[in-house]
Formats: structure tokens, C-alpha cells, sequence
């Protein structure tokens, strides 16, 4: 790469022509603040926090958009113009914001409060403003907007165009009317949201938060009549460390246990044993249609944002879909009838908990195709792992102190293929491990089908199995499904089994997870790093197979039969609705 010499304050430097003022300065130990700025999704220069002096420039530039082309290029990223520009526009900011920041759900992770505190900016500013008309929107099932709280980043609706293709948030009305809304103005309930949270990843505010349903969780609790029961989903144990101040990644899934017996649940679960029982029924439903020739490709439908797109955007791929309910479905379904059998349990006084990456979970659980035991739902309440983070911190429990514990019987053993259903990839390679075996009746000398894995937005691999030359693909982020279901339409690619999965690098980037500044979301990538560390728990697990799960075997030979049987096609797999685009 070509390089310039330039000066950064006072000091000489060697850096890469072409990058901006804020890539040059990040790679030499500086960091200069942002808001609004996304890296290659939102680089639009518009906060102004990043702002720097360039010797021979009339005004102040935009660190984020301002790239360094020219030799001898002075810049000053912390001079007193700059300080007082970044506090000016703070106080700005403020002067139309609701400042509630002590019960705001955002609190400690906001990105305007942590620059505030940096910059010494107090809730009384110099200018006195007034806050947006359009106030709090809570007509979707999986979140709430709440406008007094924007800022005008427009970070959501980069993430909902540029990476889900959705598209259904931007900039309404011009000048100080200028808010976040939908077309006409529609409550967010009522337009083709698919409830993916990724724009609540993005938000540097508590603009965008998740429906909280933890008091319900704890009230239910509390009832003594009630068996509340909670399965906590494969990605959550490489996520919830973070809300505590781990490291990126940190696999927690014993103090993840630990807690929430103490928070009181009754039985805590794996979700990972109904990945595999997922895994069970979708390769028998994969290895069907691939023998009859009939609906391929198969695709995933563990990802009920994915879904959610399909029924609005592809009505000619919903026949595609696999029937199979989502791992959370399969296990809010199993809970309320053969565990409810098992342990002798009215399944109305069964509470159903899930902790899921996802805030489409919410709105999966609300869906009424997701009832194995008619009038009663199989998952009462899916919580987000931040919402779980907020119990254990508002319950007293030290989490980082908590020794290992290990979950109950009869869901507690899951194969690493659950584990890695967290990673874009892991449940093709997951299907695959299953697949081959019962195909071939051979043992595979290697487990690791590694064309499918990694953060690439689309995958393609093929696969011999016994003489069949199966064609795969994967795809994660709605923009990346879009683009792969278009080809497959128009004959471009053709394939016999395809995952998706809604959020950029599956579930590890779900939008239930831990909030991630931006600050680090520019120069790490989250997704591989939470990925890298399923893929180590795969590796350190007994059981790596879904098929040789002792517990999923020992269901089948006590309830279902087999896989695929009439009586599992009953209660673990569902339908689907054609949706309205708009």
C-alpha cells in the first residue's frame, strides 16, 4: 500500500494513503470519538463529534469520511478548537434529549453519556431545547423506540437497509422536525419489521431497546404454584460474560447455570439438546426431499427473523422452508409435553423461559403455530441475554465469583453440533455430521466441515455423500439472503440445502446480545471472536454429534419413535403465514 508522511499532533508519522483521519490515527494508538459512524454502513460524517484540525482547512473535518491523500499533512485531533467544538455539539445534542439517563435501560453503555462524562457535559446545558414530538412507539412485540432519546445518528436505519435489507426506519420530515419513523408514520407493529434488534445493536442510546419481560420472569417465580423452568441458548454462553466485564467471547456457561438457579428457576436447561433434536428432524426431513426431488433446496428455519423476511419478501421460497420449529420452539413444545408427562406436571402450570441472542424470539414465541398443547404457547417469555445480565446484576449475584454448575436432566446434554448452531454455518455442519452418518453408515474420520464456516456474508460448498453430490450454501444477514435467494429464483445457483440465518454471523451477533460499542465494533470483529469460542467448546465436548446424544436418543425410544414420525411431526414442527410486503 502506497504511504504518506504526516504529522498527527506534533509527532511524525508514516500511514496509508487513503485512509481517513480516524483509521490513520486508530492504527497509531489514537482514538478520536464517534456517534454516528459505522464502518461500511454508516460513514456519513453527520455527528460531528469526530471532528480534527487539518492545516490549510477553513473549518474543522470529519475524522470518520476525511481521508489523508496528501504528503506533509498536518492534523490535530485534541486542540482546543476541537475540544470546544465536541463539547458544543454535545451540549446541542443534550438540549433536544431526554435526559432520564439514571433509569434508562442504556445506562453504563451509552455512548453519549460515556462522552458526556468525558468532555464534562452535565444535564444543564447552555441550550435549552425541546424534545421531538414523536415520543415512545411500543407497538412492537420485541421492542420499543422511544424518539426523545434519539439523537439522529441514523445508525438503525443504516443496519436495517444496508445489512437486513428491510429497510422499514429513516429520516422523516426535514430541519428540527427531522425524526426516525416509518413510512406515513405507521407504528412499527404494523409495517414488515422481521424483529431481528439489529438496529438495538447499533443504537448508541436508549432509543431502541428490547420489550423488557423480567419482572414477569420474576413474578412468576415467586408463585409457588408455578414450575418455571429456563433454557438458555447455545451463543448466550460466549455473551453473557460481557454484560459483566469479561472479555469478548468468554465462554461462561457454568456461572451461567450457577446463576440462574439462584435467581430461582426451578430447572435450568440447554438449549443445545433441542438444537439436536432440531438436527435430528431436519436432516430426516433434508434426506426425504432429497430422495424424492421435492421442494429443494431445503432451507433453514432455526432463525425466526429469517423467517419473518421469508413470509414478507420470498412468498415463492416459504414452500423451501423446512417445517421444523426453531430449537427454542422444540424445547418450549417437549417441556409441556413429555416433560410435563415425565414429571407428573399440569402443563398450565409450567412457566416456559427461554434466553435467546435474538429479540425475534419474542415475537417466535408469540406466534400461534407455536402451540404443541392447544391454548397454551411453548415458550411464555424469551428474554435477551442483556435482560438476563439486568437480573443477575439487579438480584446482588456476582457473576464473574460464581462457581461452575451444570445443567438438570432430562435437557441437560448437548453435542457440540448444538453448541456451534451460534456461528452462520454451524447448523449446516451440524445437519451434516447427522447426514452423512445415516447415509453412508460410516463413522466421518473428520467432523469439521470448514467451507461452511467463518463471517463470509454468502458460503458455498459441495459435498459427496455415498455417490450424491450435495450442493449447500450458507448465508447470514438478511442483505446476504436477499442477494442468494434472487440467484436461486433466477436459476443462476442451484442447491439442496441452504441455512440462513437473519443477523450477520448468526446468533453470536444476534440482536439480543450484549451491547458492543461502536468504538469496538470498527475495529473488532465481534462475530469471529464469539464464534471462535463455540467452535472451542464444540471441540472440548464428549458428544459432538446430535445423533449420538444419549438424551436425544432416550426421547425418541420413550416418546416420538423416531425421527420424523406422525407423532413428532405433531409437536415439533409448525406453518407458515404469507405476509404483506408493506
Amino acid at each position: 500500500m502506497p504511504t504518506v508522511n504526516v504529522k498527527i499532533n506534533g509527532k511524525d508519522y508514516t500511514v496509508e494513503r487513503g485512509d481517513t483521519i480516524l483509521e490513520a490515527c486508530r492504527k497509531i494508538g489514537i482514538d478520536i470519538p464517534t456517534l454516528c459512524y459505522l464502518k461500511e454502513i454508516n460513514e456519513i460524517g453527520a455527528c460531528r463529534i469526530c471532528v480534527c484540525e487539518v492545516k490549510g482547512s477553513r473549518a474543522l473535518v470529519a475524522a470518520c469520511v476525511y481521508p489523508i491523500e496528501r504528503e506533509g499533512t498536518e492534523i490535530w485531533t485534541n486542540s482546543p478548537a476541537v475540544i470546544k467544538a465536541r463539547k458544543t455539539t454535545l451540549e446541542l445534542i443534550l438540549s433536544t434529549h431526554n435526559r432520564s439517563c439514571l433509569s434508562c435501560v442504556r445506562s453504563g453503555t451509552c455512548e453519549l453519556q460515556k462522552l458526556c462524562q468525558e468532555y464534562g457535559i452535565d444535564n444543564e446545558t447552555r441550550f435549552e431545547g425541546s424534545l421531538p414530538p414523536f415520543g415512545v412507539d411500543n407497538s412492537a412485540i420485541h421492542m420499543v423506540r422511544d424518539n426523545t432519546k434519539c439523537i439522529l445518528c441514523r445508525r438503525c436505519s443504516a443496519a436495517c437497509a444496508k445489512l437486513q435489507h428491510v429497510g422499514v426506519i429513516g429520516a422523516n420530515d426535514r430541519g428540527f422536525s427531522t425524526h426516525i419513523g416509518t413510512a406515513f408514520e405507521a407504528d412499527l407493529g404494523d409495517v414488515s419489521c422481521v424483529s431481528c434488534g439489529q438496529c438495538i445493536n447499533y443504537c448508541p442510546t436508549g432509543a431502541l431497546h428490547e420489550r423488557d419481560d423480567t419482572q414477569a420472569v420474576l413474578d412468576a417465580i415467586a408463585d409457588p404454584k408455578k414450575h418455571v423452568i429456563v433454557q438458555t441458548a447455545p451463543s448466550v454462553r460466549v455473551g453473557l460474560g460481557e454484560c459483566f466485564g469479561m472479555p469478548i467471547g468468554s465462554i461462561v456457561t457454568g456461572k451461567m447455570v450457577t446463576a440462574c438457579r439462584l435467581l430461582g428457576f426451578d430447572k435450568v436447561f440447554d438449549t443445545n439438546f433441542s438444537a439436536d433434536l432440531t438436527i435430528m428432524e431436519e436432516a430426516t426431513e433434508f434426506l426425504e426431499r432429497y430422495t424424492k426431488k421435492e421442494n429443494l433446496p431445503l432451507i433453514t428455519s432455526c432463525s425466526p427473523g429469517w423467517i419473518k423476511f421469508c413470509e414478507h419478501y420470498h412468498h415463492d421460497m416459504v414452500p423451501h422452508l423446512s417445517s421444523c420449529k426453531s430449537p427454542q420452539g422444540m424445547f418450549g413444545s417437549v417441556a409441556k409435553t413429555y416433560y410435563a408427562e415425565k414429571m407428573g406436571i399440569d402443563p398450565k402450570d409450567i412457566v416456559s423461559v427461554s434466553v435467546m441472542p435474538c429479540t425475534a424470539k419474542k415475537f417466535e414465541a408469540s406466534r400461534h403455530d407455536h402451540t404443541a398443547v392447544p391454548g397454551l404457547a411453548d415458550v411464555d417469555y424469551a428474554l435477551t441475554v442483556r435482560e438476563l445480565g439486568r437480573m443477575i446484576a439487579k438480584s446482588g449475584i456476582r457473576f464473574t465469583e460464581l462457581p461452575d454448575g451444570e445443567f438438570d436432566a432430562p435437557f441437560g446434554l448437548g453435542s457440540g453440533a448444538g453448541t456451534i448452531f451460534g456461528a452462520t454455518g454451524g447448523v449446516m455442519e451440524a445437519a451434516l455430521r447427522t447426514a452423512a452418518e445415516v447415509v453412508t453408515g460410516q463413522p466421518l474420520e473428520k467432523l469439521e466441515f470448514t467451507d461452511v464456516r467463518g463471517t463470509a456474508g454468502i458460503k458455498e460448498a459441495t459435498y459427496n455423500l455415498a455417490g450424491n453430490e450435495i450442493r449447500v450454501a450458507v448465508a447470514s444477514g438478511l442483505e446476504n439472503a436477499d442477494k442468494l435467494l434472487r440467484m436461486v429464483e433466477a436459476g443462476e445457483k442451484t442447491y439442496d440445502f441452504i441455512e440462513i440465518m437473519a443477523c450477520p454471523g448468526g446468533c453470536v451477533n444476534g440482536g439480543g446480545q450484549p451491547i458492543v460499542p461502536a468504538s469496538v465494533r470498527n475495529f473488532v470483529d465481534v462475530r469471529a471472536v464469539r464464534a471462535a469460542s463455540l467452535y472451542k467448546d464444540d471441540e472440548s465436548l464428549p458428544v459432538r454429534k446430535s445423533h449420538e446424544n444419549p438424551d436425544i436418543k432416550r426421547i425418541y425410544d420413550e416418546y416420538f419413535g423416531k425421527p420424523g414420525s406422525h407423532k413428532a411431526h405433531e409437536i415439533l414442527h409448525t406453518a407458515y403465514t404469507l405476509r404483506d410486503k408493506y
